[in-house]
């Protein structure tokens, strides 16, 4: 008697979120010194995080020691999940053991797609005629009115449904470990305490304290900005670039209403003015 088996796996092809380390440098002391003292001051800042180590900054013949590497963003307990690189780095890279893998950055425009299909042209109906079958019926018969034409008239489009993006609205303090994600603008109402983390794909609005970490644009939006009435943070990022607290701030928005957006690859932070 034949069972049908129930597949207790598969394999499919997808898509992973990842922190992007993008290496600008091929001198492997410099680097592990600045990773290090970067992550000593913020050790929790990516703590678990899932990393892919991003090459294609590098010149083509420049090389680092992978392996070295991974084993050090694991010391710092980040997890490196494999290399980005350009086809002229894929020979070396290959070489660790580290999966190659395929990253396109969220943050380039995409280009518009011909479908490459020609136009179809219109088609006409030919005219049929029935032969005579009676002498009758051959006769010449009167001309028959010649009906008006109608003016043509084009379909009109079809309008796209706009998509509405959900608000998170957040109406209470948010404590250290606590995270809430929007997939569109984010909305807290209180504090977001250290070690708190508040992330959206659209705007951040802080109406309390940012003492934790910040995150607008997740996808991507480089039009993205954060406002926080407090601005004492951890950390704050858009679309994938970031700041840490030892970065030191521009005068006079420490613990002030402070706006955050991006400018090119730098992020501007300045007051809000608040009328």
């Amino acid at each position: 008697m034949s069972r049908s088996k129930t597949a207790l796996f598969e394999l499919r092809s997808g898509a992973i979120d990842a922190v992007h380390l993008v290496v600008k440098t091929p001198d492997f002391a410099a680097l592990t010194e600045a990773l290090q003292q970067r992550f000593d001051a913020t050790p929790e800042f990516f703590a678990g995080e899932a990393v892919a180590i991003d090459l294609r900054r590098l010149a083509d013949d420049a090389t680092l020691p992978l392996d070295e590497l991974a084993d050090l963003l694991r010391r710092l307990r980040m997890r490196p999940l494999g290399v980005v690189v350009q086809p002229a780095q894929q020979a070396w890279a290959a070489a660790s053991d580290l999966p190659l893998l395929d990253s396109r950055d969220n943050r380039e425009p995409r280009k518009p797609v011909d479908d490459g299909q020609p136009a179809t042209p219109a088609t006409t109906t030919p005219a049929t005629t029935t032969p005579a079958s009676t002498a009758a019926e051959a006769a010449p018969q009167p001309p028959a009115a010649t009906p008006e034409p109608r003016p043509e008239t084009t379909p009109a489009a079809p309008q796209a449904v706009p998509v509405t993006v959900p608000t998170v609205l957040i109406d209470r303090p948010l404590r250290s470990g606590q995270r809430v994600y929007s997939p569109g603008d984010l909305i807290v109402q209180g504090v977001v305490s250290h070690g708190a983390e508040v992330m959206a794909e659209g705007h951040v609005h802080i109406y309390g304290a940012l003492r934790g970490r910040a995150l607008a644009g997740a996808r991507g939006n480089t039009a993205a900005r954060i406002f926080c009435t407090s601005f004492e943070p951890e950390l704050v990022a858009i679309a994938g670039i970031y700041r840490t607290a030892e970065q030191d701030l521009p005068v006079g928005v420490r613990g002030q209403p402070t706006t955050v957006r991006l400018h090119g690859e730098q992020l501007l932070i300045e007051p809000l003015a608040l009328k």
